[in-house]
């Protein structure tokens, strides 16, 4: 199992933001890159032709989520996930990592794997790093990832330190069963650590030295301080090698995605776009339209006007309001297609600062947008 080399085409002067290009069996991701969550093989309102007229380049699917229903096999028999979802572009599995966190109770983590009860019908499952490599293989998925363990922001350090030494053991062993197998996916590893500086430094460095096709910064975005992501941030661009592509999983505020970039971040996930745009919470260049509020009912203005999405450039804000208060399935649809837009555009803007060597701008006009936003 092997990748071509992660290519950097542009860097920032006054940074390590830099834009790239990760090669893949299904096209190129150019970085900096936003990955729309499709968690169950689906963007939420949205048909995947959609999401690729929108500029979404990679879609992130869940392993654990697939495994369970349609299942790994069932997929693998009707062509891979490429074609089961209709999705031409890259695919980017999760390893199921975030689940033993998010499912605690359900959850039992060994040295040998991880033990839970499915949160459909409770059904005893073990899985194996193994196991996790030949899911998502099976799958098909372009980029995909080791099997980590997870813990709660301020956990005790015995328990951090545990899970740095299992998410190496588990990497080591999917890193070696992956090296076995015929497949044009590619394997990333996870470091994690908290914000335990000593032991992130150790999961970085143990990471970096298996050989992964490109490295992921876990374990963060669940009640640090934004002082703390930096600082963290700033030890992962030090230690993990520069010449493969980072990503930060799970982490999807703006303010923080122009901070991870500066610190050398090149890939990005979240449900943010997407969940705030069925809960009717809007991204716009003046600031987080709240679409349920009272004033707009007659507003016949567009939603942003300075954004080009067919949601903006074909209704009014008071259309969207009524949609939305009538619980219409357009209502999801139409907010979806602008908050991705919304994304996405940041992102190619973003990189284009880079290659134009205007990110520190790019930056600083973001950060004073945000601290002059109010919601509208």
């Amino acid at each position: 199992m092997s990748a071509a080399p992660f290519r950097i085409e542009a860097r920032d002067p006054g940074s390590s933001a830099r834009a790239g290009i990760i090669p893949t069996q299904h096209g190129d991701i150019r970085t900096p890159a936003f990955a729309p969550v499709a968690s169950q093989g689906t963007v939420k309102g949205l048909t995947h032709d959609r999401v690729e007229a929108l500029g979404a380049q990679l879609l992130l699917c869940n392993a654990y989520h697939l495994m369970l229903r349609p299942g790994a096999d069932v997929v693998q028999a009707l062509g891979g996930l490429h074609r089961f979802i209709a999705w031409p572009r890259p695919i980017l599995t999760d390893s199921g990592g975030f689940q033993i966190y998010s499912m605690a109770p359900l959850t039992k983590v060994k040295a040998d794997g991880v033990a839970f009860a499915s949160h459909l019908d409770g059904t005893k499952l073990f899985l194996t790093p193994e196991d996790v490599v030949d899911v998502q293989l099976k799958l098909g998925a372009d980029i995909i990832m080791a099997l980590d363990h997870f813990v709660p922001f301020a956990s005790p350090p015995e328990l951090v330190r545990r899970a740095v030494e299992t998410t190496t053991l588990w990497a080591r062993r999917a890193r070696d069963y992956a090296a076995r197998t015929e497949s044009g996916s590619q394997l990333w590893g996870i470091t994690q650590g908290g914000v335990d500086m000593e032991l992130r430094r150790r999961s970085s460095e143990e990471i970096a030295g298996l050989g992964f096709a490109g490295h992921a910064v876990g374990g963060l975005g669940i009640g640090e301080a934004k002082t703390q992501l930096r600082e963290v941030l700033e030890l992962s661009d030090a230690v993990l090698p520069a010449d493969k592509p980072r990503y930060l999983m799970g982490m999807g505020y703006l303010a923080d995605v122009v901070e991870a970039v500066e610190r050398g971040v090149d890939l990005f996930d979240c449900v943010l776009p997407t969940r705030n745009a069925r809960n009717g919470s809007l991204f716009t260049s003046q600031g987080v339209v709240v679409i349920k509020n009272r004033k707009y009912a007659d507003d016949p203005r567009p939603l942003d006007p300075a954004c080009s999405c067919p949601a903006c450039k074909t209704y009014s804000r008071a259309y969207l309001r009524h949609l939305f208060e009538r619980s219409e399935m357009a209502s999801a649809t139409l907010n979806t297609i602008h908050n991705l837009h919304f994304y996405l555009d940041f992102f190619a803007k973003m990189r284009q600062s880079i290659e134009s060597h205007s990110f520190q701008r790019f930056k600083l006009k973001l950060l004073e947008s945000i601290g002059k936003d109010e919601t509208r």
